[in-house]
């Protein structure tokens, strides 16, 4: 370059002396009559026609979601507001335990009443029944016949057979006394 000449920058495609053809394979300067013209409106062959759109198809999975967790919302509100019927529910009769033979004397066996669990104790003093739910933390106990007492397993609370009163360990308070009827040899 000589002195007082601008250095006219890299040569682009305008300032190389090639035409368009001459660029580089698959490149086409664009038409001037092209610019601004609105693209066909006929689909090309080769594109997405037919395939669902991101809106659509996000709507689509959306609405099964919806569709598909909307039970598992419903089913326990229907299940608080109609509640199962139980056997023996509000019938108030009396429920056979056992007979004298199934418990016989220094034994003890949990039995359901409705929906909760009894211990029946056939003590020297006669037919005993308490809750079998432990007033600690609702375990369920049972009846140890060579302690002779009512044990819990969980955190080896001891209650009296004959009265239900804590005789040792965390229970707060004694288990709670059912009515017991033996009628010939069978304990209600």
């Amino acid at each position: 370059m000589e002195r007082g000449e601008v250095d006219p920058g890299p040569p682009g495609p305008e300032s190389s002396g090639r035409g368009p053809e001459e660029l580089s394979p698959g490149f086409a300067m664009p038409d001037a009559s092209a610019v601004g013209t609105p693209a066909p409106s006929a689909p090309v062959e080769g594109t997405n026609e037919g395939l669902i759109g991101r809106r659509r198809f996000i709507r689509l999975v959306v609405g099964c979601s919806i569709v598909s967790l909307s039970p598992l919302v419903v089913t326990p509100v229907v299940g608080f507001l109609i509640p199962r019927k139980t056997e023996g529910a509000g019938a108030g009769g009396r429920t056979l335990a056992g007979t004298t033979t199934d418990i016989p004397p220094g034994s003890g066996k949990v039995v359901a009443m409705g929906s909760s669990p009894v211990i029946v104790i056939n003590t020297e003093s006669g037919v005993r029944a308490f809750s079998a739910v432990c007033t600690h933390l609702g375990c369920i106990v049972g009846y140890d016949s060579t302690a002779k007492a009512i044990i819990c397993p969980c955190h080896d609370g001891r209650f009296n057979p004959a009265t239900g009163a804590v005789v040792s360990g965390p229970p707060p308070a004694p288990l709670k006394p059912i009515t017991v009827a033996v009628e010939k040899d069978q304990i209600y």
